[in-house]
């Protein structure tokens, strides 16, 4: 696990609309995660258009972007909650579903989705990475999604869409 956050991306000024959708469950993580996302999102992109859609547990985060995609689609989606470890596998079982389900949405609709939905070990863990300051997750999803939607814009620009592409 890294320590530290990774170093700012450079800014995007084009205007660009980008979807949050959080888990409402273990709120005093997931509301520190989603702050500071749209803090630094606002920081790094400061002409982008936000939207927020907030879901009762992470479990409900892939179907939610699944309907987000099929309307006007956003340039990125970035994917916040948190599952903490109990006694069962829930929780293990759930994180992989998740992790699999929005692997398969980014590909299948050719669109960054930004994966911090958390599996922690205990609150330890998790304050460390949705309030702390030196791995916060929050922040992290926003440098992430700025670097995917520079990366898609130049792609965009320096490679031109042809009229065969499979719908993969």
């Amino acid at each position: 696990m890294s320590s530290i956050l990774p170093p700012r991306p450079r800014h995007v000024g084009s205007k660009v609309r980008v979807c949050i959708v959080a888990s409402k469950y273990n709120t005093e993580f997931t509301d520190a995660l989603v702050e500071n996302a749209i803090d630094e999102l606002g920081e790094l992109m400061p002409q982008s258009r936000v939207d927020l859609i907030r879901v009762p547990g992470a479990f409900e985060i892939p179907v939610t972007i699944a309907n987000v995609l099929n309307r006007e689609s956003p340039v990125c989606v970035i994917a916040l909650g948190l599952i903490i470890r109990g006694a069962t596998a829930h929780a293990d079982l759930v994180a992989e579903s998740v992790t699999s389900s929005l692997q398969q949405l980014a590909i299948t609709h050719r669109i960054p989705i930004i994966h911090e939905v958390l599996l922690c070990d205990d609150e330890k863990q998790a304050y460390a990475r949705c309030i702390g300051a030196n791995i916060n997750r929050g922040r992290e999803a926003a440098r992430a999604a700025t670097s995917m939607i520079d990366i898609f814009q130049e792609l965009e620009r320096s490679i031109p869409r042809t009229n065969n592409r499979s719908n993969a």
